[in-house]
């Protein structure tokens, strides 16, 4: 019986581990299951779920609902009620003057936001670092207890029942400092900016031509962000605009009356409310994706 030849050092650092790599091949082939696949479900459904309850209760009558714990079926009664929404507030006022403040608060939050973390993120200067740090601690106030003094500046200032009282105070805002100087702090490389510098562009040539390009998926993210906060907004409204000038949100909690509340009125405006929103993430959701993804390929 012959004894088994030895195995050189050469042949066995020739022979690769087999194990590992079908280990790793069939991890990385393997398919996402029944369980991820429902919770994603779930996740989706509980999110349609308080959008299609307002459809659910716009859509029938006072009396049915009073006749009924829990309809099962939409009603006929949507477009009665949305008319009879429309009658009863501002409704097309409330909306352009939520559209003003939305849009006009989010594009300057964007560009404010985007020079900033620009600044912070890139630029050397002596305390920086404690800025930000400010700057981010202004972040646990909470906003009550600057109501009573920001209430009494736009009094000072004549700007009381006017839309200036609430852009102004919120056209620039310290998350999305904080926002926009962390992503660009690991998006663009400081030799991008040495050799822009070298080529002989300004500051702001540099930060138009490099900067912005870099942050266009976070600057996305930051302007829906704020549109839909800005839009949703109903404290500080409430507070420093008449209803003869209201946003949607201000608008909407007229049709509440003292001792009764029509749900399905109630409900139906908070369906109008959401219609604009759902058409700006259906136009802007592909390129949001797509930016975001270029974004993360690029770093």
């Amino acid at each position: 019986m012959s004894a088994a030849a030895p195995i050189s050092p050469v042949d066995a650092q020739a022979q690769p581990p087999r194990r590992p790599r079908r280990r790793a091949a069939s991890a990385s082939g393997r398919r996402p299951g029944f369980i991820v696949y429902g919770c994603l479900a779930a996740v989706v459904l509980g999110g349609m779920f308080p959008l299609w309850w307002s459809v659910l209760i716009g859509s029938h009558h006072s009396t049915i609902l009073a006749q009924t714990s829990f309809p099962w079926w939409p009603g006929g009664n949507f477009f009665a009620n949305a008319a009879e929404v429309m009658d009863t507030i501002p409704f097309w006022r409330a909306t352009a003057n939520s559209l003003i403040v939305s849009t006009t608060t989010a594009f300057s939050v964007v560009l404010f936001s985007t020079l900033a973390g620009y600044a912070f993120a890139k630029l050397r200067f002596r305390g920086s670092g404690p800025l930000l740090v400010f700057v981010i601690a202004t972040m646990a106030v909470p906003t009550q207890l600057g109501v009573v003094p920001l209430y009494q500046v736009m009094a000072a200032l004549g700007w009381t029942g006017e839309l200036t009282a609430v852009i102004v105070p919120g056209l620039v805002t310290a998350f999305g400092v904080f926002w926009m100087t962390q992503y660009l702090r690991q998006a663009i490389p400081d030799e991008l900016i040495e050799a822009a510098t070298v080529d002989g562009c300004s500051m702001i040539r540099t930060f138009y031509h490099v900067c912005l390009p870099a942050a266009r998926p976070a600057a996305a993210m930051l302007f829906l962000f704020t549109f839909v906060l800005n839009w949703t907004n109903f404290f500080w409204p409430f507070i420093v605009l008449g209803p003869q000038n209201p946003t949607l949100p201000v608008a909407l909690q007229q049709l509440q009356a003292a001792h009764f509340v029509d749900y399905s009125l109630v409900l139906t405006g908070a369906t109008l409310a959401t219609v604009p929103l759902l058409i700006l993430f259906v136009f802007t959701g592909r390129q949001l994706v797509s930016g975001i993804m270029q974004g993360a390929v690029k770093a």
